[in-house]
């Protein structure tokens, strides 16, 4: 590990926001933190409660620096922190922390006044970018026919602070050209947000006897859920079909009447937000994971499904082919085809069990090269200005991309040997954490009996005070007689 290093990162969402920027900036700020590295993180306060304070996140303890925001009318669960005064607030924060680096992962409010603190005081500036104009467009005031020209303006925009930075990157090699060419930023490292791919092992094989599609997500519009729901209403030889939607967003109502004028409501179950804890069920019972959007700089939940050993299916749009090859952990559609989505969907539901195992085996080989902790390897190397000259993830090495048919016994052999290593490593971590809990209870135990003890022992006092009170009270009344 490289020596503990100072470092802050500048975020406009965060958690308990659900969202891929703000799981992004969690765990990499988690992974730092447990790695013994000092974080601060400046970010929106969720409640009327800012300020800095210490909170838990990804395992990690880190300071948080929660600035007064407000919620944005147009969109659900989106806030913004007003401006006025902002760079002067950020730069005492800096000025006090010192840090080796400021990570800013995003060019709005937070994000772009960071920067401008940041600058002013000389200090490293790294920024990711994994925002794209069309997520935010639709819930703006903009009218619809200014949404081209408002895009532009955007990419320019996001230009314009990204090119002060000494080092930008984002997820993929595809997400890395399309800000080179939108927003004229030069040298984007590809950088992979990173999986503890661990964490989501199973040993459940895939099936189709009971089949769940599920989707994972913000429900908002550049996420084509309507897509989703309307190819499996064509899937009627398949009655059997249910589809999980995990999550909240603005479309969530328009999603439920949807489903009843398709007459799939009692097909579709909306579960809203789960906790981070049962994530891997969901993962683990569904038979594919459907990623209809059109907007993905990456993918996390799509991440998460590989790591679960689950086909993808997903459109063939932006960052989403670098995750899912077609036709070997899954397959791709053309972005908004129902009939494509549906005949995708078809595919795994008339697929044979050693089908399923190798779509499953698949995914399993492909996430390796999104391991989390080379992401922060690469990190920490930037904020040190050390490695910099081209740093990548694994996933942009050059057989990555190639035909992967059916993996060789070696391969498998070695899938399940990781399989079954990541599983003792949760019975392990699931051991602690009972191990924790007990020690916890039994604190609170002995805590309560000497509680009990001293209130018991204090009546006791009180009684025996009262008592004499009495008698000298009586004694007193005797004396006057």
């Amino acid at each position: 590990m490289t020596e503990p290093l100072r470092v802050v990162i500048s975020v406009d969402t965060f958690a308990p926001d659900i969202n891929g920027a703000a799981r992004f900036a969690e765990r990499i700020a988690g992974g730092l933190a447990r790695r013994g590295h000092e974080v601060h993180v400046i970010a929106p306060a969720f409640d009327n409660n800012p300020g800095s304070r210490y909170e838990v996140h990804d395992g990690g303890r880190m300071m948080l620096h929660r600035l007064k925001s407000h919620r944005v009318p147009t969109h659900k669960t989106q806030r913004f922190v007003y401006p006025f005064g902002l760079t002067r607030k950020i730069r005492k924060i800096l000025k006090e922390v010192n840090p080796v680096a400021v990570h800013v992962n995003s060019h709005l409010i937070i994000g772009r006044y960071s920067a401008k603190a940041a600058k002013s005081l000389g200090l490293k500036l790294v920024a990711t970018n994994h925002i794209m104009p069309e997520n935010l467009i639709k819930y703006s005031l903009i009218p619809k026919f200014l949404h081209k020209i408002a895009m532009k303006i955007a990419w320019a925009d996001a230009g314009r602070v990204l090119r002060g930075m000494d080092k930008v990157t984002t997820p993929t090699r595809k997400a890395a050209e399309l800000l080179e060419k939108a927003a004229n930023v030069q040298d984007v490292l590809a950088i992979s947000c990173g999986i503890e791919a661990s964490r989501f092992a199973n040993k459940t094989p895939t099936s189709n006897e009971n089949p769940i599609f599920l989707f994972l997500g913000r429900l908002d519009d550049e996420k084509r859920i309507p897509t989703l729901l309307k190819a499996v209403a064509l899937l009627k030889d398949f009655p059997k079909v249910k589809v999980e939607l995990v999550g909240d967003g603005g479309e969530r109502e328009n999603l439920k009447r949807l489903a009843r004028e398709l007459g799939i409501q009692d097909r579709v179950a909306f579960l809203g937000h789960i906790k981070d804890k049962d994530l891997p069920a969901a993962y683990e019972r569904c038979t594919a994971f459907v990623m209809p959007s059109i907007a993905e700089l990456q993918s996390i939940a799509t991440m998460e499904a590989m790591a679960s050993g689950r086909p993808v299916i997903a459109a063939d749009a932006m960052a989403l082919p670098h995750l899912v090859h077609d036709g070997d952990n899954g397959y791709l559609f053309p972005p908004d085809d129902v009939e494509a989505l549906a005949d995708r969907l078809r595919r795994i539901l008339v697929a044979d069990e050693a089908e399923l195992q190798r779509l499953s085996e698949n995914s399993l080989h492909l996430i390796k090269a999104h391991d989390i902790q080379t992401t922060l390897t690469i990190f920490e190397n930037l904020y040190q200005g050390l490695g910099e000259a081209s740093p990548t993830s694994d996933d942009n090495a050059p057989d990555y991309e190639s035909p992967i048919g059916r993996l060789s016994e070696n391969l498998r052999d070695l899938l399940a040997s990781w399989r079954e290593d990541a599983l003792g490593l949760q019975a392990k971590a699931e051991e602690l954490r009972q191990e924790a809990v007990e020690k916890l209870s039994n604190v609170r135990d002995d805590a309560i009996e000497k509680w009990t003890e001293v209130k018991e022992e204090v009546k006791e006092q009180v009684s025996e005070i009262k008592d004499e009170v009495t008698e000298a009270a009586k004694r007193l009344r005797k004396k006057k007689e």
